[in-house]
């Protein structure tokens, strides 16, 4: 007796990202239907601790501490470049920051996007981000 095995392949296509998030990789799937919703607040600690970090400069700055970013950046040992863009963070609007420290963050904010060209005015960098407060 013989058998015929005939195997038929099935391809399903889903459109989706990929984006860095925390260390990690994150499935950025479509809006929609059957898309999960995340049921807590989770922290992003890479944001928490930028966030922390600019607010310490800042103060150290603003107290005499230190002469002038340039100069921090040397005792720190970081690039002056970094410094200064972390350093911008101290510009964000403050329900942004609460939104950040609160993790409630649109799942897909990375520290990149807030380092790159981040807008002045609060209501621009809420459009931007897709923080609704």
């Amino acid at each position: 007796m013989t058998a015929d095995i005939r195997i038929d392949t099935l391809t399903i296509r889903v459109p989706l990202t990929l984006r860095r998030y925390g260390g990690r990789k994150l499935v950025i799937v479509p809006e929609g239907d059957g898309v999960p919703v995340r049921t807590k607040s989770t922290p992003d600690d890479t944001l928490l601790k930028a966030l922390a970090r600019a607010h310490r400069w800042k103060r150290m700055l603003e107290s005499g501490q230190v002469a002038s970013l340039n100069e921090l950046s040397e005792a720190e040992k970081i690039s002056p470049s970094y410094m200064t863009r972390i350093y911008r963070l101290t510009l964000l609007a403050p329900d942004i920051v609460e939104t950040i420290l609160d993790g409630r963050q649109p799942r897909t904010l990375q520290l990149a996007d807030l380092m790159d060209d981040m807008p002045v005015e609060w209501h621009r960098q809420r459009e931007r981000y897709g923080i609704v407060t």
